[in-house]
């Protein structure tokens, strides 16, 4: 059942997503933007907690669930440190994540050979 929620959780969130792009004159970056940016202020207010709990990988794996990991960093390092937190909390808590998109995009790059469009 988890799996299914996760899936179905997922989905909406991409297809909301699909829907702001296709209806709105918004740029992928922007929409992107919006994205991460809801995530923090949810897990600002604490309403993305409860929800990520129940949606699993549904709610942590889309952008929000990038924005929510930035502010939890966020907010455990100025808890421990004081204002430098605030500039220092997020790579540390995002670092993972992002390094692994890194990498495995630039294995995949090897694999799959991407060609330049002429």
């Amino acid at each position: 059942m988890d799996y299914i929620i996760a899936f179905l959780v997922g989905g909406a969130i991409c297809a909301l997503t699909q829907i702001l792009l296709d209806k709105t004159k918004l740029l992928p970056g922007r929409v992107m933007v919006i994205l991460v940016c809801t995530g923090a202020v949810l897990g600002a207010v604490g309403l993305y907690e409860p929800f990520a709990k129940w949606a699993k990988a549904g709610a942590s794996v889309p952008l929000t669930g990038f924005g929510n990991a930035l502010f939890q960093g966020i907010k455990k390092s100025v808890d421990q440190e004081g204002f430098i937190g605030i500039f220092k909390g997020g790579f540390t808590a995002s670092a993972v994540g992002v390094s692994a998109a890194l990498i495995f995009s630039y294995i995949a790059s090897w694999i799959f050979n991407p060609k330049m469009k002429s």
